[in-house]
């Protein structure tokens, strides 16, 4: 199938926009590949530090013959996502010794929950959490003892900062290794039911936290479409995962073979053999376009416009707004996963998942075929899911069509011609708006604008019944380097359920929401920030704002507008308890939110 012309006058876009930055990676990344396997410039006293403690592993190790994988793991028990990785060393040790190699773990990186601190102050360090992410892989890599890297994270930031770090290390392979989701609980449509009966005093806290426990009760993945399910999604498309391993479930036999075949594969993609693939070759401005698609076919998180410019910095490509905004407009919705829908991440995969969209957006010319992955040449590797049979771990064909017309459709016929999100401009500044689950009467609202610094002043409104007209909910101070740029997941309920009261509302911010968020128009990233003097600094309240996504157009309709002076707002709070002082140097350099909000890249 030919490619599509918009796909890929975006990817000559990027990649011309890119040559001096991809280049100069190259030439490093080339560089350290020329060098040859790495322990071999190890002195003896080096490899006997770093091999002291291998027992039975110790000679294959000294002999410096076998691949050596290294583990780069963002294990705790705190997150139900990343609870199954905890027995992974042991079994990648095993697997490793059985395919002829050798593995460590490297280091552990942090993994914060967003779902834990949504609403508290942690959630100020979040965004940044990713950056300090990619510094303790590459401190876990920087020992130079490893032919290949097998990376063990899932949620929100964790999958962007080691991607980060995997590119900085680009002359080494990396396999990305999931865990995969929960089993359903309950079912998304209830939880956020009873989350707005509580935000309007229905229910007590005793009903809310009987949900909330019925919706996050094991191990895995959280199964609404969010982040960290998005980040999966990613790692299928640009062809970091072996095909097909996203969405299987925790401790189960074909999630543990999977994991075996992680590492038989990371043993044989190293300078050592004969199938040498860098990661830094296969992170180029293709698998970034295909990562594009796969954010708009899948509706995915607005997170991730964040995270792809951050990442794809790492591997010297520059991605723009414009990009995301014109994949969108060809690529087709061709899912519906809460908050899109009803149906969650363990339906959409029975409904014939990844490879059967991969394979439609394959066929409709929408996905660079022809590129580098861990599992081999060609993005058609991924048309296929695995299979257990009685001789082992095998990939037969996908679906050639959906098991479920309501939460999977073919790219002929989508829910949706253009996929989720719009670029918005203007002389408020550039935000973008994910209005996959915004409903098409709601993609232009005008109306007078009533301003915030924080989102428990738009709550304390909430409660005292101020909001009774037609109203664009202001956050501003919200951006990377007044607070980090904190979610503000918890205004979800307030304005769902002032939209529910017949309200015309929006939310206009230079925070982010999180990936769980949807039917309510939200633009979002929007920079200038106000920190920065933006114009969200200028804002008086009653102004009269218009946020159309049909258009792109994110502005305020009052004369004089551009003369005013920036207000200026009060950020001590934001600089002390709970690690914030920790991150002041990262408040000051940070860039902005459209360069992906980055301190490191």
């Amino acid at each position: 199938m030919t490619l599509n012309a918009t796909v890929a006058r975006v990817t000559d876009r990027i990649r011309a926009r890119s040559e001096a930055s991809r280049g100069a990676y190259l030439e490093r990344t080339g560089r350290a590949a020329e060098a040859g396997p790495v322990r071999a410039h190890l002195t003896c006293g080096n490899q006997a530090h770093a091999y002291a403690a291998m027992g039975e592993d110790k000679e294959a190790l000294a002999a410096g013959r076998a691949p050596n994988l290294g583990i780069v793991t963002a294990y705790n028990d705190m997150l139900s996502a990343h609870q199954p990785y905890e027995d992974y060393p042991r079994l990648i040790r095993a697997a490793a010794r059985r395919a002829g190699a050798t593995a460590q773990v490297a280091g552990g990186v942090p993994a914060m929950c967003d779902g834990v601190t949504q609403g508290q102050p942690g959630m100020e360090l979040s965004l940044f959490s990713r950056d300090v992410i990619a510094l303790a892989a590459g401190v876990s890599l920087s020992h130079n003892c490893y032919d290949a890297a097998l990376f063990l994270g899932i949620c929100d930031k964790i999958v962007p900062g080691l991607v980060m770090a995997a590119a900085t290390f680009g002359h080494v392979p990396a396999v990305f290794v999931p865990g995969g989701p929960m089993t359903s609980g309950l079912p998304n449509d209830e939880k956020s039911r009873v989350r707005n009966q509580f935000a309007t005093g229905e229910v007590g806290r005793e009903a809310l936290m009987a949900a909330e426990m019925a919706s996050y009760h094991g191990p895995g993945t959280c199964t609404f479409y969010g982040t960290a399910n998005t980040n999966q999604m990613l790692m299928e498309f640009m062809g970091l995962h072996l095909p097909g391993a996203s969405f299987v479930n925790p401790n189960t036999p074909l999630r543990e073979a999977l994991t075996v075949a992680a590492v038989e594969r990371a043993a044989a993609i190293t300078a050592l053999g004969n199938d040498y693939r860098p990661v830094g070759q296969i992170l180029d401005e293709r698998a970034f376009v295909n990562g594009l698609v796969g954010l708009m076919a899948t509706g995915g998180s607005t997170n991730l416009v964040l995270h792809l410019p951050a990442m794809a910095r790492a591997a010297g490509v520059l991605l723009d707004l414009e990009d995301f905004a014109d994949i969108s407009e060809v690529v087709p919705l061709m899912a519906k996963v809460y908050p899109n829908g009803m149906a969650d991440v363990n339906h959409f995969h029975a409904a014939g998942g990844l490879p059967y969209m991969i394979g439609q957006l394959l066929d409709a010319g929408l996905l660079h075929e022809e590129v580098q992955t861990v599992a081999g040449d060609g993005l058609s590797l991924y048309r296929h899911e695995p299979v257990l049979t009685e001789e082992g771990l095998v990939w037969r064909a996908g679906p050639d069509a959906s098991q479920n017309d309501r939460i999977l459709r073919p790219a002929t016929d989508p829910f949706q011609p253009s996929g989720g999100l719009r670029q918005l401009s203007g002389n408020l500044g550039r935000g973008v708006m994910k209005v996959s689950a915004v409903a098409p009467d709601r993609h232009v609202i005008e109306a007078p604008a009533r301003i915030f610094h924080d989102q428990e002043a738009v709550k304390a409104a909430f409660r005292a019944g101020e909001f009774t007209a037609d109203t664009v909910v202001v956050v501003r101070f919200q951006g990377p380097r007044a607070n980090g740029m904190p979610e503000l997941h918890s205004l979800t309920p307030v304005l769902s359920v002032l939209q529910d009261r017949g309200l015309r509302v929006a939310l206009v911010t230079d925070g982010r929401m999180s990936g769980a968020s949807g039917k309510v128009p939200s633009a979002i990233h929007v920079a200038p920030e106000a920190a920065m003097g933006g114009p969200l600094a200028r804002l008086r309240n009653g102004d009269l704002l218009r946020v159309d996504a049909t258009t792109g157009r994110l502005d305020v309709l009052a004369e004089g507008f551009e003369d005013r002076i920036p207000v200026e707002a009060d950020l001590s709070a934001s600089a002390h308890g709970i690690g914030r002082e920790l991150f002041a140097a990262f408040r000051a350099t940070v860039s902005s939110a459209t360069e992906g909000a980055a301190v490191v890249v």
